[in-house]
């Protein structure tokens, strides 16, 4: 990762709406829009756009990314990362290159490797993940259970179904397919695929009963 100090070129868009500490150090051509503040060691290296309303501190941020409405504080974040809107980035979270991470998507004390897509709605707290993993909307990493945290262990390849929970402490490894709702307490080996869900039971024309009190 390539780092330059702010007196190369870059381009903020409307630098009255911006805040940015004197300790920060952008790269050649970054471009900034409104209404972003960058606080502390914060690095930004070339090509980075930060689209509006981000606030990010002390983190690293590669080339060419792209980060939008979010909200970032001691990480690090690989070249071709897109992030946001409205992620939130927590502390000691690592973030390899070509990784996105979309919309009300939360990370906390975590690595996630190469290529992985966490698109929107989920909790990654306490996490190492493998490369090229996809993780689906609604997806929780239960890493507290009252008394300590845990962490969770996800090999490459992995796929995780919208709205499921895994369960910390747990390992899962390489090439395992989570089917969406699946609540996972236990180790998975690789190729393994894992479903917990129960079955809908259908009682015809039962919903009047229901629905005569609500319309």
């Amino acid at each position: 990762m390539r780092i330059f100090k702010c007196k190369k070129k870059y381009k903020i868009i409307n630098k009255k709406s911006c805040f940015i500490e004197s300790t920060v150090e952008i790269g050649e051509d970054v471009v900034i829009y409104e209404n972003n503040r960058i606080y502390g060691k914060t690095k930004i290296a070339d090509g980075t756009i930060l689209l509006p309303n981000n606030y990010i501190c002390d983190c690293e941020i590669g080339e060419n990314c792209e980060i939008e409405n979010s909200h970032l504080e001691g990480s690090e974040i690989g070249d071709n990362v897109k992030i946001g809107p409205f992620a939130r980035i927590r502390p000691k979270t690592k973030i390899a290159e070509n990784c996105k991470i979309g919309n009300f998507v939360e990370i906390k004390n975590s690595e996630i490797g190469k290529g992985c897509k966490i698109s929107h709605l989920a909790y990654v707290g306490d996490v190492e993940m493998g490369e090229r993993c996809n993780v689906g909307c609604g997806v929780v990493f239960v890493n507290y259970n009252g008394k300590e945290k845990n962490k969770t262990i996800v090999g490459s390849n992995c796929f995780i179904g919208s709205n499921a929970n895994i369960i910390a402490p747990c390992e899962i490894k390489n090439n395992c397919y989570i089917c969406a709702g699946t609540t996972i307490t236990h180790n998975l080996d690789e190729y393994d695929f894992a479903i917990g869900r129960v079955r809908e039971e259908v009682k015809p024309r039962r919903a009047i009963n229901y629905l005569k009190n609500i319309y």
